[in-house]
This record gives structure tokens, sequence and C-alpha cells, in this order.
């Protein structure tokens, strides 16, 4: 008489506690990804970037040397957060969907190749300002157009940074483990992302209107990162 073992197969975060610490891992990853993000965009970026005026801007990356790297390496850290941040949103819900977890793994990963990119280009506008490979003539001019193409691919990756908070949002729901509400709202501002993107290019007159229909994925986005900090997941699963 044969007798016949089942293969073992290593089981899924499915025990609480494992979900619970892979959740707040989630939320400290996403809580960078939001840091370097703010900070490098909207500070540095800034502080250093004068729209329009080429000669502004070089002045200021050759007058504030220090705080143009630390854009670079807030980037760089922008990067390494979303990439491990993207794939710890698929370990905490690759139970609940395979598919969907694997869509915000790499609809993220996309989004953080953009970006390094971007920090490619900003770390190339230093080396221009210090004279390293333009003439002074032309060092502002280059510099101003590495900076534009930088915000180029900031804006063009808002399409799969919307991507990504769609199976986000979905999952949120399905799983029982977050507010319903908070499903819906991170859904909505991902398709607001990806409206906003095409509308920043399609229809230039309507930025302001583009950019309202970022609010949501914003809202969405904190409500995540606090819920995943503080709370994890529910004890108690809603009713998908």
């Amino acid at each position: 008489m044969t007798t016949t073992t089942a293969p073992t197969v290593r089981p899924l975060d499915t025990d609480r506690q494992t979900l619970v610490r892979t959740a707040r891992t989630t939320g400290l990853l996403y809580l960078g990804v939001a840091l370097t993000g703010g900070l490098g965009f909207l500070v540095v970026r800034g502080r250093l970037f004068v729209e329009g005026d080429p000669t502004a801007t070089l002045a200021n990356l050759v007058a504030n040397e220090g705080l143009a790297r630390l854009g670079v390496i807030l980037e760089l850290g922008l990067v390494l957060t979303q990439v491990l941040c993207a794939l710890w949103f698929f370990r905490l819900f690759r139970s609940v969907d395979p598919f969907a977890a694997g869509a915000i793994a790499v609809f993220g990963t996309v989004n953080a190749v953009a970006i390094l990119v971007s920090s490619a280009t900003l770390a190339t506008a230093l080396d221009v300002a210090g004279g390293a490979l333009q003439s002074p003539a032309s060092a502002a001019s280059t510099a101003q157009l590495l900076y534009v193409v930088s915000g180029q691919l900031w804006s063009v990756a808002g399409l799969f940074f919307g991507l990504w908070l769609i199976p986000m949002g979905w999952l949120a729901r399905r799983s029982g483990w977050m507010p319903a509400a908070l499903g819906w709202v991170l859904m909505i501002g991902g398709v607001g992302y990806v409206v906003s993107t095409f509308l920043t290019y399609a229809v230039p007159s309507t930025n302001g209107s583009a950019n309202a229909l970022t609010i949501p994925a914003t809202i969405g986005e904190l409500w995540m990162v606090g819920f995943l900090l503080i709370i994890g997941i529910r004890r108690t699963p809603a009713a998908a």
C-alpha cells in the first residue's frame, strides 16, 4: 500500500500578528515616501528652481550646492522607500489577491524608476553648475533644461503613481482590514491622478483643475499611512 504525502507549502501571512507587523512596516516605508517626496520636490526644488529664469536657477545651484545635493539624496531616498513600500504592500495583500497585490508592486516600481531618472538629471545639473560639463555661457540654459526635464519626469510618473493607488484601494476594501471609505478614497484619488496627468498635457490651461483632482489621493495616502502605523489591520475584518 502506497502512502501519498501532501507537499509542504509555506503558509502566507495569515497570522494576525505577522500581518500587523507587515502592515506597520509598510506604513513606515510609506511615511518615508511621503517625507522624501515632499521635502525633495516641494521644499528643496522650490528653493533652487526659478521657472523662466535660467540665470537665477544657476545662481541658486552655485550658491546652495549642499541644498542641491540634498535634493538628489532625497529623490534617491524616495526611490528606495517606494520600491520597498511596493514590495511590502505585495507582502501584505498577496493572500487577498496576488494579481492586484502584484499590480501595486509593479506600478510603484515603475514610478520609482521615473524618479530615479529625475535624480540623475538633478545630479547632472549640479555638475553643470560647477562648470564640470559646460562653459559658463551655456551652463545656465543647460541647468534650467535639466530641471525642467526632472519636473516633467515627475509629471508623467503621476500616471503610475495613480495606478498604484487603484489596486491599493481595491485591496483595502476587499480585505476588510481597513475602512471601506479609505479604499474608495484611494481608488478615486488614483483615478484622479491618472486623469490629471493626461489633462496636464492635453489641456494645459486646466492645470489648476488637474491639480485639484489629486487632492483625494493625498487624503487617502495620509489616511493609509496613519492607519497602517497606528492600527495595522482591523482585529475583526469587515465584510468585503
